[in-house]
């Protein structure tokens, strides 16, 4: 009795392994043409959240190239980095592994199946494979699959159902950088829907806390920075990352230009919320945060963030909340804004930027500070 029961388990788990592979094969084969699918994301659109303003960032994130197909899948254990001949030996095994478990897929594909639609049950079978495997590149191939198939609409739905949401948002808790990005990529595209999002703000803190202490301009921070970026679309949950601006503030000055343009979005969505003002003055800012305003500096990153204190100051009645200005501290935003001919110096210094677009929102942000910062009765 004991031993058929061992033989029913191997061969429940073949049948769920088997049908998982085959499922992952579907869609890794039509990559390309899911990667031009979720790239028709970012107009700021949620599925069924009601109004969304266009101009909130809802980003995608993209997989990786397929040029990188074949490397992205091959996980090397620590000690297969040192260089030592042990180590080559051990990344020799782990490129064997892979490329055995690419082939048993391609063996158990339909060769004359071109769809990358994965079904409800093939759809349960991967995120089965997700829950129960340990082999990092199982898991990363799997939630490849699921990453892509989670680009199409209909199939959010499908997965929140199928209790998927839970069973990838636990594959963040791994120490694996490559299959942290993947899960949280999975979860940045389910995260185009509103009932997914309503599921997910249980996630945000511990997403908020690892994006923040991941190693700067890492895949993995990029990625983290993009789900929070869709979470923020709509107002609802954005006071959960009140207490995290300054960090992210912190990001937009040491990272790099990719980092920068993806913190911008985030600060945009908050910024074009009147309830998150006082947060966003609030925050601390680096001093180096001036100087991000010469001509030296990205065009887009200039225009994001005068946009950014175009809306801080739109949505803040300076003389109204005079009063109040003391709660304030000192290095915080609001101080920075406060501190007019500092800051008109420096924004002063770019009106000679090549660029008339650039020119254009330097002297529309130098007005509006200029009203704001010296009421009409002091005049």
């Amino acid at each position: 009795m004991g031993y058929a029961r061992k033989v029913g388990w191997v061969t429940a788990g073949l049948v769920i392994g088997a049908g998982a592979c085959y499922c992952i094969y579907k869609l890794t084969r039509g990559r390309k043409q899911n990667k031009e699918k979720m790239a028709e994301g970012g107009s700021g659109d949620v599925d069924d959240a009601g109004d969304c303003s266009g101009a909130r960032y809802n980003d995608w994130s993209d997989d990786d190239d397929d040029s990188n197909e074949s490397k992205s899948i091959v996980w090397y254990p620590p000690w297969a980095r040192i260089g030592t001949e042990a180590g080559t030996r051990a990344r020799a095994r782990a490129r064997a592994r892979a490329t055995r478990a690419r082939r048993a897929v391609q063996k158990r594909a339909s060769p004359n199946s071109d769809d990358t639609i994965l079904s409800p049950q093939e759809l349960q079978k991967v995120l089965c494979l997700v829950e129960m495997s340990e082999k990092p590149y199982i898991l990363e191939a799997a939630l490849i699959a699921l990453g892509n198939n989670a680009a199409y609409a209909f199939n959010r739905d499908i997965i929140r159902d199928l209790g998927g949401l839970p069973i990838v948002a636990k594959i963040l808790n791994t120490r694996d950088p490559i299959v942290k990005e993947k899960a949280l990529i999975v979860l940045n595209n389910l995260s185009v829907n509103a009932e997914n999002q309503r599921r997910l703000k249980v996630y945000m803190n511990q997403v908020c806390d690892d994006t923040i202490t991941s190693r700067l301009n890492s895949s993995v921070q990029l990625a983290g920075l993009r789900l929070l970026t869709n979470m923020t679309v709509t107002n609802e949950y954005q006071h959960m990352l009140a207490n995290s601006i300054s960090d992210f503030f912190r990001l937009f000055s040491a990272g790099n230009e990719e980092t920068k343009l993806q913190v911008l979005k985030l600060l945009l969505n908050l910024a074009e919320n009147p309830a998150m003002t006082r947060e966003l003055l609030r925050a601390q800012v680096p001093s180096s945060l001036g100087f991000l305003f010469n001509k030296k500096e990205n065009k887009e990153v200039i225009l994001k963030l005068l946009v950014i204190f175009e809306n801080i100051n739109d949505n803040f009645k300076w003389e109204e909340n005079e009063p109040t200005q003391n709660q304030f501290g000192e290095g915080s935003l609001f101080f920075f804004l406060k501190e007019f001919q500092v800051c008109a110096d420096k924004v002063l210094g770019i009106e000679s930027h090549h660029d008339f677009l650039v020119k254009v929102k330097v002297g529309k942000f130098m007005a509006k500070l200029a009203e704001h910062m010296f009421p009409k009765s002091q005049e």
